[in-house]
């Protein structure tokens, strides 16, 4: 039973993934907008769960927590920055693609950062995958725009794999929630600033733009 709800799990997950690519491009607004309210619907959708079934293991969250959590946050807001920018310059196979090379960067930074152990077949399947990945980076067949979108859906690929590292030291003692929750939030606040910081305004993009964000968040 357990197993069968792993892999229902996994497969939404997936379909969820593979519909978000299509919903960026999908939007009008500015990539920064998009994913505030992508981030500011999270966030929303989860408060109430963490206040009625998380609120004791919120309180014993310790400062060390919140500035992981807060670091953490803040990959998350550069990961989607750059890949929602990605969808905007190459195409969506090309973005999906690059960006889900973090893998990589994960096994990487786990055996760099945490002593993890990388079997050797898993080495091979590394360079094999980085490899390919690097000649779909650089081969920006359509001129400079797509080679930009390419390597912005690396750096996408990259912050990710910070993120999930930090979330592997932190899940270690908070659960899934309590993380997923203090993670968004500080991404969600460092996106507003970076956002509006760079003069763009937040609102005024109409309902549609809500729905999209809505829809990724879901």
């Amino acid at each position: 039973m357990g197993t069968s709800r792993s892999k229902l799990i996994l497969m939404v997950g997936v379909l969820g993934i593979s519909a978000s690519a299509i919903l960026v491009r999908f939007s009008r607004a500015p990539s920064g907008v998009l994913a505030v309210y992508r981030l500011g619907w999270t966030v929303l959708l989860l408060l109430p769960v963490v206040l009625l079934r998380y609120r004791a293991e919120l309180k014993r969250v310790t400062r060390r927590d919140v500035l992981l959590c807060a670091a953490s946050g803040l990959c998350l807001a550069v990961h989607f920055l750059t890949w929602f920018e990605s969808l905007r310059r190459t195409s969506v196979a090309s973005s999906t693609v690059l960006v889900s090379t973090e893998v990589i960067f994960t096994a990487l930074g786990f055996a760099l950062f945490l002593k993890g152990k990388i079997p050797r077949l898993g080495v091979l399947a590394i360079l094999l995958a980085f490899g390919g990945s690097a000649l779909l980076a650089l081969s920006g067949g359509g001129g400079a725009g797509e080679l930009g979108g390419n390597l912005l859906a690396l750096a996408a690929a990259a912050a990710a794999a910070l993120y999930t590292l930090i979330g592997r030291v932190q899940r270690g003692h908070l659960s899934t929630t309590v993380y997923t929750f203090l993670t968004y939030l500080a991404c969600f606040a460092a996106l507003v600033v970076m956002t509006a910081g760079s003069g763009v305004p937040l609102l005024g993009w109409g309902g549609r733009e809500l729905f999209i964000g809505l829809a990724l968040a879901v």
